[in-house]
């Protein structure tokens, strides 16, 4: 960047106007280049660190859906000793299906009043 104040060379003109806004529009062009590179940049390193993450999450609910399958086995074969097979599988689902619908009102509430404070 070159000086314009007193360390000047005599006998180099001054810039004009035309050239100061010039200079002015291509450093400022440089500056936000540079801050859109630096978020770009910001953006992936917390995109690399959600994916740690991420992966947890699916992993455990994979291992969360194994368990709730192996409890469902589990509660119908208790059940038969009370009621027919067909019926304890019945009785086992309505329940499982119970839980997960209330479940999802409970987050469709939750998001419904996330989207109306934005």
């Amino acid at each position: 960047m070159t000086n314009t104040g007193a360390n000047q060379d005599p006998a180099t003109p001054p810039e004009s106007l035309p050239e100061l806004l010039g200079r002015l529009a291509k450093s400022s062009a440089a500056v936000v280049h540079n801050e859109i590179d630096l978020v770009l940049q910001q953006i992936r390193e917390k995109g690399r660190a959600a994916l740690g993450g991420i992966l947890l999450v699916a992993t455990g609910a994979v291992f969360g859906v194994a368990g709730l399958v192996s409890l469902c086995a589990a509660s119908i074969i208790q059940l038969t000793v009370y009621m027919p097979p067909a019926i304890a599988a019945l009785v086992t689902g309505v329940a499982v299906s119970f839980v997960g619908v209330v479940i999802a009102l409970i987050g469709y509430g939750q998001l419904k009043k996330s989207i109306r404070k934005a």
